[in-house]
């Protein structure tokens, strides 16, 4: 499908880019969280939770695709999860960066399994991206005139990273036992390019940025555990968009955006210089349209990346918690 609004869209897409070890009982299958940090925490780092295809000096690979858990000391069997996306355009950005440790510190420490991913980016990506993307998409963004060859990586990574996503909520479902993670809460979050990703998976129908690619063209797909579904209960949406989203409608000629979408919190700076405050607006419209809540926080006068900013005292931390704890009935102690 040929729609005059695709290269303006992926132009703006690679442009913007204490310890308690008592039981916990569960009460009527509803989670139970702390108001404060009460857990000591346990982090399992570098879990390959899929393969996906890369290329290194020409060379077709298939690249280990990783997550840290991070999980409260105690004997819980029945917790919310929280799997979180980091930033970086698509081109840079590490499941392990500070920002995201804080956060996920913080959730944990309160009940939370929180998993932070990787996923391929700009740099995995050869000349021929062939499995990595579908053709209509690489076509696409080669008919978007990209200025350098590593904008065309960043166009065809944006589609990467949603199929790597999906992947890695698929593995939290498949290992949910292991984590007492209980799957009928399951909030997604992530940053910037990451919040871009999480909007579109929590929009996008389960084989959306998957079912494009057979596995005769992307054998990797058989380490994804295809079997298994998940549902979405919340999106954190910090300084994100729905670019990517919005991309693959048009060159489908979809609309995904439905009454059954995720609710969203969003966090977004007045003066941000690469994701315009605008977009932000356009997804709590969005969302009002369609009846579905969610909450936008404005941060006045700031810019992109703004994680240490207070809100009446609060920090993001908070505020994303507060709005969790509240949109998913969670039992607080």
């Amino acid at each position: 499908m040929n729609n005059p609004m695709l290269p303006i869209l992926l132009a703006v897409l690679i442009c913007t880019a204490c310890n308690k070890d008592e039981t916990i009982t569960p009460q009527n299958g509803t989670p139970i969280v702390t108001a404060e940090a009460s857990y000591s925490i346990i982090v399992d780092s570098d879990i390959t939770y899929a393969k996906g295809l890369s290329y290194e000096r020409g060379t077709v690979l298939e690249k280990e695709l990783q997550l840290d858990v991070y999980h409260p000391d105690n004997n819980a069997n029945n917790r919310p999860v929280y799997m979180f996306v980091h930033g970086g355009g698509f081109t840079g950005g590490d499941k392990q960066k500070g920002s995201i440790t804080d956060i996920a510190d913080y959730y944990a420490s309160r009940g939370w399994v929180f998993v932070s991913i990787n996923y391929r980016l700009a740099g995995d990506i050869g000349i021929d991206p062939t499995g990595i993307a579908p053709q209509e998409w690489i076509d696409q963004v080669t008919n978007s005139n990209p200025a350098n060859a590593q904008d065309f990586r960043k166009g065809i990574a944006a589609y990467a990273a949603q199929r790597d996503a999906k992947a890695a909520l698929r593995w939290i479902v498949a290992n949910a036992s292991n984590y007492g993670i209980n799957t009928d809460y399951i909030t997604i979050g992530g940053g910037s390019a990451g919040s871009t990703t999480v909007i579109a998976v929590g929009v996008s129908e389960a084989g959306d940025f998957k079912d494009e690619i057979s596995i005769e063209d992307d054998p990797t797909l058989s380490t994804t555990n295809l079997n298994e579904t998940y549902e979405v209960r919340s999106i954190i949406n910090h300084w994100g968009s729905d670019n990517v989203l919005s991309v693959f409608e048009n060159l489908y000629g979809l609309n995904r955006f439905d009454r059954s979408d995720p609710e969203m919190w969003i966090a977004h700076g007045t003066d941000d210089p690469i994701v315009p405050y605008s977009e932000a607006e356009n997804l709590k419209n969005i969302y009002d349209s369609l009846d579905i809540y969610s909450e936008l926080v404005t941060l006045q006068n700031k810019g992109h990346g703004a994680w240490n900013v207070k809100v009446d005292g609060n920090s993001l931390q908070a505020l994303s918690f507060n709005f969790l704890v509240d949109r998913q009935n969670l039992i607080l102690e």
